[in-house]
């Protein structure tokens, strides 16, 4: 017999016999947790590889099925070794990596997750995107910091919805419903409202088309509007305080000449339907097919309009340096190095030194070729995403403070007198679906809304509202 099936058999005889008394039960629980816990930090640990964050997830469901069915089997499923696989998880999922301010966890399963709803040439079909994102929510639910995942996930859908890759608004409307039904609305709310964003731009974008169509009745801008009404310009207006997006390093880029009109059009569009709103253009954020038609043979390629603009100066040039570069675009020289840098690694432009400076020469590569004939640049180095994952994490510090100020407030507004261990207490406990808060960061809170006198302390360690 299998050593394993062996065991489990020992084990259910021993469950049989002891469950009427209950004697020892509590000690079989206790050690079927702290098997698990061992188990499942092993297995972590000994993670390696690029694809981290699928083999993270999927190792954590192995491990839960594993166990879910050796607790159904061998002890029918006894709500006590259920929660002694849910407390062991829980450790698992929520284990320290160094001096990481949180687990890795969060940031991973918002990888997962992004894996499956973002457009791969892996296809699979919508029941098992479904079900796989199903099973991620089992993982989710065993987060203590369900806001840094939260974080990371917005991050990743913004880009998914901004860049067209989501395999399906279905998928994501799914996940989202998912994590609404288990943290409420005002977790999900800003994730929301990016979907509704999306669809309000789709529908402002025909109505544009219709604005131009009609200002085409006017013959002194008859021959600009035909070539306007010919241009596939696309527009999302976002709400800036829904999504996850920084401004751009620079306000004094000059946009190409061809797109300068289609924008001051959108802006008196937007301006008559929208009178006292103001737009901020995030040309960090957009993108731009162009065609290249230098070469043997012609290029579809969609790319940054920062690295867009930098081509279009060699229409008119066979080489330029770094600074006249600079003069042209109004980059500033950090993003402009950073946007050169990219497309020499892309092969579309060649540079006289390996080490940039003002005085690089820059020119077009004439032998370019490529298998593919429409493709995409990356917007950005692969380095980023360690500055990004260090950003998501500051953000998410400073938004707790804010939660646990306003859920402070809520208790003493209702409460009005409460002693401090109690505060403490109702604060963790309203918390704690979201994220597990320290005694530290509570007590540095209340200080806060003392000093802007929200609150009053009394000499026996008692807290007041302050109407």
């Amino acid at each position: 017999m299998n050593l394993f099936l062996f065991f489990i058999l020992a084990l259910s005889n021993m469950y049989k016999l002891l469950k009427p008394t209950h004697i020892g039960i509590n000690y079989m629980v206790e050690k079927l947790q702290d098997h698990i816990s061992q188990i499942g930090h092993a297995k972590i640990q000994s993670l390696k590889g690029e694809n981290l964050s699928t083999l993270f997830v999927e190792t954590l469901l192995e491990l839960h099925t594993k166990y879910m069915n050796v607790i159904k089997e061998t002890f029918t499923s006894d709500p006590e070794f259920v929660s002694s696989l849910d407390k062991a998880c829980t450790t698992i999922v929520n284990m320290k990596y160094g001096n990481r301010l949180s687990a890795k966890a969060p940031e991973l399963l918002a990888h997962y997750c992004d894996s499956l709803l973002r457009k791969s040439s892996k296809a699979a079909s919508d029941s098992e995107i479904e079900e796989k994102l199903l099973s991620s929510i089992t993982i989710f639910k065993y987060l203590d910091d369900k806001d840094y995942f939260q974080r990371f996930y917005q991050k990743m859908l913004a880009r998914r919805l901004i860049n067209q890759q989501s395999i399906s608004i279905d998928a994501e409307e799914f996940m989202v419903t998912k994590l609404k039904q288990i943290c409420g609305y005002e977790f999900t709310g800003k994730l929301a409202r990016m979907f509704q964003d999306i669809k309000v731009s789709d529908d402002l974008n025909v109505e544009f088309l219709e604005y131009l169509k009609s200002e085409l009745s006017s013959a002194a801008h008859n021959q600009t509007m035909t070539s306007l009404i010919g241009l596939d310009f696309n527009i999302y207006v976002l709400q800036a305080n829904s999504w996850p997006v920084s401004q751009p390093t620079t306000n004094t880029f000059i946009l190409p000449h061809l797109l300068e009109k289609p924008l001051h059009m959108f802006e008196a569009f937007y301006g008559k339907k929208y009178s006292g709103r103001k737009l901020c253009w995030m040309y960090n954020l957009s993108n731009a097919e162009i065609r290249m038609t230098h070469l043997d043979r012609s290029y579809f390629v969609t790319m940054g309009t920062y690295q867009m603009a930098i081509l279009l100066q060699f229409n008119e040039h066979q080489q330029l340096t770094i600074t006249e570069v600079e003069d042209a675009t109004k980059l500033n020289i950090k993003e402009l190095e950073k946007q050169v840098i990219s497309l020499i690694d892309a092969k579309f432009l060649l540079a006289d030194t390996n080490n940039l400076t003002s005085s690089s020469i820059i020119s077009i590569n004439f032998d370019y070729k490529n298998k593919r004939t429409k493709f995409k640049v990356p917007l950005l180095p692969q380095k980023e995403a360690t500055h990004d994952s260090e950003s998501s994490q500051k953000a998410v510090e400073e938004d707790r403070k804010f939660y646990l100020q306003a859920v402070i407030v809520r208790i003493m507004k209702a409460r009005k007198k409460l002693k401090h261990n109690s505060l403490i207490e109702e604060v963790i406990t309203q918390s704690k679906q979201r994220f597990l808060p320290s005694i530290h960061i509570i007590k540095k809170c209340i200080e806060i809304l003392i000093d802007k006198q929200y609150l009053e302390r009394s000499s026996n360690d008692e807290y007041s509202y302050i109407a």
